[in-house]
């Protein structure tokens, strides 16, 4: 019987529906106006998120770093104190790496400078090409991929050969018309490399210049770009991501071995896991997520106020007709479902149309930063149930007045 009840109030608001198609259009294009701006902006803050991660993550979330710890500035009981830590040498860094005895992989590297020059023939770059002294096991732990030539090999940084792997970026600037630039010879701080590879495109993102490098052997770069208080840093990318703690634990005892610390003498190094800056980054947007709920929240709140107007406008238009179906028996809890049932087809409808382009909408964020398509099903999720309830709240009024009418009254009226 129940069920006859419902099947039959949906095809009388079905019917309404059709009856009032421009009402209806516009009472959709309302909730869709409003669901589109809380899901747009919440699913172009997701693809932040998401490009955030993919950016951040070319280490691999197993990986981190060991780095000079820099100046460490102190205020005492009668004066201030500074203290500024030693350097990691070469020699520190290769013997951390020949000792470290753990399912992982170590990278030692050095930034020589970050405004070099690089000359190919009649072609030169501008004075701001990064490079970067790094072993063979550098573009394993920082997800560089060669898609020309190949990567270094042990044997050529053991032995400080002249050769080089460049950006994909450099490469367009000193070999232009798309010209390989394996085995040709390229010039930078006084020296000739030959190029072994080419990198594949990384992009720049967030401001970061992966593809305007030139990636030399760590020995040569000691040799070539050489300079006082020269620093290395350590990359260390554990095979199992579930061991990174206890790789960190294992680095840290090794590096005070190695750095002859004593047990009660602090760190005199970091280590930073390579997910911190992105776990930072994706952490403030969780906040300007709720920010922007609340915004997307009060432009709903003026769609139900709309859609509660327009179904109030819907009840005094067809009063004769609620006058008529009261005559021949309909009951006030009747007449109230039929409202209600209509006002939540008419939601969800608007509701549907507001997800969709929402979710179009806020993927123009993910094009623009390179990032994948982006589905926030939890927040489809929300937007489905927000919507029902804008519409119960917007329809319980309406419908509430229509069951109320009196059947003599509403025959009467004109």
């Amino acid at each position: 019987m129940k069920l006859t009840l419902i099947y039959e109030n949906l095809r009388i608001a079905l019917g309404s529906i059709r009856a009032n198609l421009l009402r209806t259009i516009l009472t959709i294009l309302i909730i869709g106006i409003g669901l589109t701006a809380l899901i747009g902006i919440l699913t172009a803050i997701s693809s932040i998120q998401s490009a955030i991660s993919s950016k951040f993550t070319g280490m691999g979330a197993n990986s981190f770093t060991i780095e000079n710890r820099g100046m460490n500035v102190q205020i005492g009981k009668r004066k201030l104190r500074n203290k500024r830590y030693g350097f990691i040498s070469f020699k520190e860094a290769m013997q951390f790496k020949d000792e470290f005895d753990f399912p992982a992989i170590v990278a030692v590297s050095h930034i020589a400078t970050g405004a070099a020059t690089v000359k190919h023939e009649s072609e030169k770059s501008n004075p701001n090409v990064m490079v970067i002294g790094v072993d063979e096991n550098f573009l394993d732990v920082e997800g560089h991929n060669v898609t020309k030539g190949r990567n270094f090999t042990q044997q050529e940084i053991k032995d400080n050969r002249y050769v080089a792997l460049i950006g994909s970026a450099l490469a367009k600037k000193v070999f232009p018309n798309d010209e390989n630039p394996v085995d040709k010879v390229i010039v930078s701080g006084g020296a000739k490399y030959r190029v072994i590879g080419l990198l594949e495109e990384k992009g720049a993102g967030f401001g970061s210049q992966s593809d305007n490098i030139l990636l030399l052997p760590v020995t040569n770069v000691r040799q070539v770009f050489s300079r006082a208080s020269m620093s290395y840093k350590i990359v260390v990318k554990a095979n199992d991501s579930q061991q990174v703690d206890i790789a960190i634990s294992e680095a840290t005892g090794l590096f005070r071995i190695i750095r002859r610390l004593a047990v009660h003498d602090e760190d005199n190094f970091n280590i930073n896991k390579s997910d911190n800056l992105s776990r930072l980054l994706i952490d403030s947007t969780g906040q300007v997520t709720w920010i922007a709920f609340g915004i997307g929240a009060i432009t709903l709140l003026g769609a139900a106020i709309g859609l509660m107007n327009i179904m109030l406008v819907a009840v005094a238009e067809r009063t004769r007709e609620i006058g008529i179906r009261k005559a021949i028996g309909a009951s006030s809890k009747a007449i109230r479902n039929q409202f209600l049932f209509e006002t939540i087809i008419i939601g969800q409808i608007g509701g549907f149309v507001g997800i969709v382009v929402g979710v179009f909408v806020g993927n123009l964020m993910s094009m623009i930063m390179q990032s994948s398509f982006i589905v926030p099903w939890d927040w489809v999720i929300v937007g489905v149930l927000v919507c029902l309830g804008v519409s119960v709240l917007s329809g319980l009024l309406p419908a509430i007045k229509a069951s109320k009418l009196d059947p003599i009254e509403s025959l009467r009226y004109e």
